[in-house]
């Protein structure tokens, strides 16, 4: 699977995102919208949490998945990557996700980010909330987004 750069991809993604956070600030002609329609933007970025450039992949079966991943008080997702990319809302709790470089960094409620591709990482719940995500996943059909493996150190 070939990775493109591709800007409108992101500004689509990022109206679904919009759709998601309620709360809004005026949008401006510019993006299309009746002027009593407003915008909270969550999320505008041009690389992953790992710092790497967002790219999509170039397939012959694209698929979009939107979906909540729920992780309870104490829990984590155990060490995984992403073949293609995703995009999280922390809709409740936080995370603190560790790459595996050894960087680590807590996500919480109300923030958005471009998860890492095809680099190693584990989140781990933050105190006793559960933690609950809306995950937006740009893949191909039939193929997984998420892919189990052994911890880097």
């Amino acid at each position: 699977m070939k990775l493109i750069d591709t800007s409108a991809a992101v500004a689509g993604l990022a109206a679904l995102f919009l759709s998601v956070a309620g709360v809004s600030i005026p949008a401006s002609a510019e993006e299309g919208y009746k002027p009593t329609v407003s915008v909270k933007p969550i999320l505008k970025t041009t690389k992953t949490t790992s710092g790497d450039p967002i790219r999509y992949p170039d397939i012959d079966d694209p698929e979009v998945q939107s979906l909540i991943v729920e992780i309870p008080p104490g829990g984590e997702t155990g060490w995984h990557y992403h073949p293609v990319p995703a995009y999280a809302y922390i809709l409740a709790g936080a995370i603190e996700v560790e790459s595996e470089t050894g960087e680590k960094r807590v996500f919480k409620a109300g923030e958005s980010f471009a998860e890492m591709v095809n680099r190693k990482h584990d989140g781990r719940v933050v105190g006793d909330e559960p933690v609950r995500i809306l995950m937006i996943v740009t893949g191909e059909a039939g193929k997984p987004f998420s892919v189990k493996t052994e911890a880097p150190h």
